[in-house]
This record gives C-alpha cells, structure tokens and sequence, in this order.
C-alpha cells in the first residue's frame, strides 16, 4: 500500500464526506473507489480507441455482404 496526501477544496470534501456516509463507507474506501474507477474509464477509452484504429470498413462490408438476407427470428426484432 501506498499513501498520498491529498489537498482538496472543502466543498469537494464535504461533499465527498456526504456521499461517503451515505453509502457507509469510509473516506479511504470513498477515494479509492473514485480513483479505481476513474482510472477504468480511461481505460476502457483507450482501449476502444485502439480498437477503433485497427477497424476495417472493407473488411466489415465484405463479411456483411456474406451474411444472409433473411428476417430477424422471433424475438430479435427491435420495433421502432
């Protein structure tokens, strides 16, 4: 473990505090809770950029183009 102190305006920390006691947890677990999933968006950002990158349109229009062309079995229609 590591520790790191952390300088916040107190209407940031008041309002942290306030979340915190309402989901009765401690300030500890409140921020690292917050950092964690901070950190996992940016992530998962990240990750479906480079994703993005190693897209191929043609290659997506060929395997579309092989796929049947038969009506949605029961169930698997979205209506409008």
């Amino acid at each position: 473990m590591a520790n790191y102190a952390l300088r916040l305006p107190e209407s940031l920390f008041a309002y942290a505090r306030q979340v915190a006691e309402e989901e009765q947890v401690s300030m500890n677990q409140f921020f690292v809770t917050a950092i964690a999933e901070k950190v996992s968006a940016l992530k998962t950002e990240t990750y479906f950029r480079e994703r993005q990158a190693r897209g191929d349109l043609a290659a997506f229009d060929v395997w579309l183009a092989a796929s049947p062309d038969v009506p949605p079995e029961a169930g698997d229609r979205m209506d409008d």
